[in-house]
């Protein structure tokens, strides 16, 4: 598969996740708001990674692993790379409970919140800069 179509599937995973996260905070599941996110960002690197790279992107779920590993990382700002450790521990989906609901206990209305519009910008820097390396490819 070409690295465009790569990128693209990766990224028609992530329109789905995002709107999954969008509903799932309509509905007060922050833990899961939380999870969603990192799943955006994640995706959203792999995509990236497609698009720089001939090899597919690990399976990891280490944001920072795979954008340093694309060359996104020393591009990212201090913030970005401050909300990559925020959003880590949401990784969730095959932890244990007791891991689930000390997670659980940080999150709230306005937390989840935070987290859904910076993973949102975040999303969106991505894009931009996917963009950038596609025109130059």
């Amino acid at each position: 598969m070409a690295n465009k179509d790569r990128a693209e599937k990766w990224l028609d995973i992530v329109a789905e996740d995002m709107s999954v996260a969008d509903d799932l905070f309509k509905t007060g599941h922050w833990l899961y708001v939380g999870f969603m996110c990192h799943q955006v960002i994640e995706k959203t690197l792999k995509s990236y990674w497609c698009v720089c790279r001939d090899d597919d992107p690990p399976y990891i779920h280490d944001h920072k692993k795979i954008a340093q590993g694309c060359g996104l990382y020393t591009k990212m700002s201090d913030e970005q790379k401050a909300f990559l450790e925020v959003i880590k521990p949401m990784n969730i989906e095959a932890r244990y409970q007791e891991y689930k609901d000390e997670v659980a206990r940080r999150l709230n209305r306005e937390v989840a919140a935070e987290i859904l519009e910076t993973a949102k910008q975040f999303h969106a820097w991505i894009l931009e800069k996917l963009k950038e390396k596609s025109s130059t490819r």
